[in-house]
């Protein structure tokens, strides 16, 4: 009988040590501290057994306070008592670790040999020379333009990938703005619109239409081309990018509250106070392979010839084949096609979708490369890849399985002080990155901030012209798939040329290698409908 009640036994503890406490005040005022606080924790204790929302606390009143108190600090307890430097949740202590020392411009070499397994499967290296070259200049550009624009961009091959005002905090943005603009690369705006943080950074932007069209959008949600025109012609934006899918939650829109729609918000989404805001699953600008093509012959046009592509997460590889032949089609052509993988975070999204849905950037890099090698239009479309990469091993593996340059957005995050605490759409980061809180925000200080954005930059394409140079090669560009080593299994080593090969060029329209599934997918796509035409998908 007496084990029925145990659990009560703090909150009557702490009740019986209040009406101690009272007593005690008659001899002395030394006992008014206790009985503030046993009171406190007695009222605590009333509450608890009298509300109905939830049970540990009916059950177990005061007491079951701790457990909502390890649950909320389980990130941090997690990442600084008890994971390894090897623990990816999602980063690891050792991926953060490089960034932070590059973004603080201190040494970032690693004493006493590798703490990686080297003989376990999944592990990966390129492959050296014996006759390295030394790389002196590390600002690494390619030039982003097909056949149609007139006003092509020299991007850096490695930039900040897409992050929205309203996501991230003011200061996080203006942070990134100015260190983007001190290191000499593109800052990619995320589907929020331009807002005065990024005009007053000055840093080169990527100006991301989503499917909420903001700062470009009527009043009833739809593209408004004069609105577009306007933005498009700021100096700042060099690229624009449509964002068919992300990586988190490929396929799924979202919501932005009301509540949470600020002056500022609204002034960069070009959405009204006190209305929520809403991002459909899908555009209504378009609707087949065609009408994209012609929505991007459109925005090319607006915008007086700037480079114009797109951005999605590999779903339906026959949806990707549809473009392909459209773009074949009607002769139009994006001049970029980022690749998102799954891997892909920044933004919250439903658990099932960030774990299961969409494709890794590796299988989604690899088919995008090959199907536009298939159809003889790699040399006109460049293909950014994005999805945690971070470091300079990072990129070389996406550079040689297709890539022309790499985006992160989690990596300079890190750069500006994230720490993973994993609240970003709670606005309760603790460092002042992912919250519109005034007071939270104010612990990132912008000028040392963007001062590591651009060390971060800089310090990691340094490093990725070392390994360059240590390959034998006097560019990142010349990492091909054999540069790649790799175990699929235990012990069992393979090259990235076996597993990813590059297919050969115009193998689509010559239709003569049904590796891989391609020829398949490229019989059941279609120009005119993202729809199938079979039962299959």
């Amino acid at each position: 009988m007496i084990t029925r009640y145990i659990r009560y036994t703090t909150f009557a503890l702490c009740a019986a040590l209040f009406v101690v406490s009272l007593i005690g005040l008659f001899w002395s005022s030394v006992y008014l501290i206790p009985a503030v606080i046993f009171a406190g924790l007695t009222a605590v204790g009333i509450h608890d057994v009298t509300q109905r929302n939830h049970a540990i606390l009916r059950n177990y009143p005061v007491l079951g306070h701790i457990r909502f108190l390890f649950e909320m600090i389980r990130p941090e307890i997690r990442q600084y008592l008890l994971e390894s430097d090897q623990d990816e949740e999602p980063f690891s202590r050792e991926a953060r670790g490089i960034v932070y020392q590059r973004a603080k411009n201190v040494e970032d070499k690693r004493p006493f040999g590798t703490k990686i397994s080297v003989y376990g499967g999944g592990y990966q290296w390129l492959t050296h020379s014996i006759r390295p070259k030394k790389i002196t200049n590390t600002d690494f550009r390619v030039m982003v333009g097909g056949p149609d624009c007139r006003k092509p961009y020299s991007l850096s091959m490695y930039n900040i990938s897409a992050m929205s005002f309203g996501a991230l905090s003011a200061n996080a943005i203006s942070a990134l703005s100015k260190g983007a603009k001190a290191g000499g690369f593109a800052h990619d705006t995320g589907e929020g619109g331009i807002s005065r943080y990024h005009r007053e950074g000055g840093g080169d932007l990527i100006y991301e239409i989503g499917t909420g069209y903001f700062g470009c959008r009527t009043p009833d949600g739809k593209f408004d081309p004069e609105k577009f025109r306007e933005v498009a012609a700021l100096d700042q934006v060099k690229m624009i990018e449509i964002k068919l899918s992300q990586g988190a939650k490929p396929g799924q829109g979202g919501i932005l509250p009301a509540a949470k729609i600020t002056p500022e918000i609204s002034e960069a989404r070009g959405v009204p106070m006190g209305v929520d805001c809403h991002s459909p699953d899908g555009h209504n600008a378009f609707s087949t392979p065609i009408e994209l093509m012609e929505f991007i012959a459109q925005l090319r046009e607006l915008s007086d010839g700037k480079p114009i592509g797109y951005k999605l997460c590999v779903g339906h590889r026959r949806e990707f084949m549809c473009m392909v032949k459209a773009m074949l089609h009607t002769g139009i052509t994006p001049d970029f096609i980022v690749i998102d993988g799954k891997e892909g975070g920044t933004g919250a999204a439903p658990l099932e979708f960030a774990n299961h849905m969409g494709m890794p950037l590796v299988e989604g890099l690899t088919f995008a490369h090959n199907a536009l090698r298939g159809a003889g239009l790699r040399d006109k479309i460049m293909i950014g890849a994005s999805g945690k990469l971070i470091h300079a091993f990072d990129i070389a593996k996406a550079l040689a399985l297709g890539a022309d340059w790499a985006n992160s957005a989690r990596g300079f995050m890190f750069s500006i002080g994230c720490i993973q605490a994993q609240a970003c759409h709670t606005n309760h980061c603790p460092t002042g990155v992912a919250t519109q809180d005034p007071i939270r925000q104010r612990a990132l200080v912008v000028p040392d901030k963007a001062v590591r954005v651009a060390n971060f930059h800089r310090n990691t394409l340094k490093a990725l012209g070392d390994m360059s140079g240590a390959a034998g090669l006097s560019h990142p560009s010349e990492f091909l798939p054999w540069h790649l080593m790799m175990r699929e299994n235990d012990r069992e080593m393979v090259t990235g040329e076996d597993v990813y090969p590059y297919m050969p060029e115009g193998f689509l329209l010559r239709e003569d290698d049904e590796r891989f599934g391609y020829i398949k997918r490229w019989h059941r796509s279609s120009a005119e409908s993202f729809e199938p035409f079979d039962d299959g998908v």
